[in-house]
């Protein structure tokens, strides 16, 4: 049995996929075309590079790319990288990105760190703790240089129809506010995937995933929020497609 870790974005990677996942979230920079706004993700994963590394592409059009090397061992996992992020201002950023992961399957404690090349400054600087048990898998987490505290859990109810549901709380040190977000899964039928969430700002969305030749995954996502100033519902639907090796 491995007892590798993963990689620091594994943490609360689980309560992540429940809660945020394929729902209708917009890159930054995206394409638009009188009423639709879109963009383009394309992915690419090479295991064993050489013997201990593994090599991943991706890349948001037109919003980011990046390469990165991944480096798992025993008790370890290690990644690098190096890309470019959107700018609404001035075009592109090359940024530099270096995270580490030590521990065990079940305990993980890392970090993550992202250079502004252009202006040699940290951009980015994050801590994490992971558990990950049977019954629970929690972790808590610290980002924008530690201003923002953020705990989630995820509990797996029924692995045959992939029921789960997920919690997160993020508090914000220099703001003083608190907010969460709670949502859950289910599959109706092994390719069917239902997913629904609702947080403290009043937004509630949910999505359906439909897969077809195990290869191929169709989602319409939708959102509303509910707690709007002019107490008008805005409603966002998203549509995706996803092929998948």
């Amino acid at each position: 049995m491995s007892t590798c870790p993963g990689i620091y974005f594994d943490i609360g990677k689980k309560a992540k996929d429940v809660l945020h996942k394929d729902y209708s979230n917009l890159s930054p920079i995206h394409f638009h075309y009188q009423f639709m706004d879109y963009n383009v993700d394309l992915s690419c994963k090479v295991d064993e590079l050489v013997p201990g590394f593994k090599s991943l592409f991706k890349c948001t059009i037109p919003d980011s790319g990046k390469v990165e090397l991944q480096h798992l061992s025993n008790y370890t996992g290690i990644t690098g990288c190096i890309g470019l992020e959107g700018n609404l201002e001035k075009g592109y950023d090359p940024v530099l990105n270096l995270s580490g992961l030590v521990g065990t399957n079940i305990l993980s404690l890392g970090g993550n760190v992202a250079l502004d090349l252009p202006t040699r400054t940290i951009s980015k600087l994050n801590a994490g703790l992971g558990l990950n048990t049977d019954f629970l898998v929690a972790s808590l987490t610290m980002h924008d240089s530690f201003d923002i505290v953020k705990a989630s859990c995820y509990h797996e109810v029924n692995p045959l129809t992939k029921t789960a549901i997920a919690a997160e709380l993020n508090h914000s040190l220099s703001m003083g506010e608190t907010s969460a977000t709670v949502g859950a899964q289910h599959a109706f039928l092994p390719q069917t995937l239902v997913k629904a969430r609702f947080d403290t700002f009043g937004r509630a969305g949910a999505l359906i995933q439909q897969g077809f030749w195990e290869r191929c995954f169709v989602t319409m996502a939708g959102e509303v929020e509910f707690n709007t100033s002019d107490n008008n519902l805005h409603p966002k639907v998203g549509v995706s497609v996803a092929l998948k090796p």
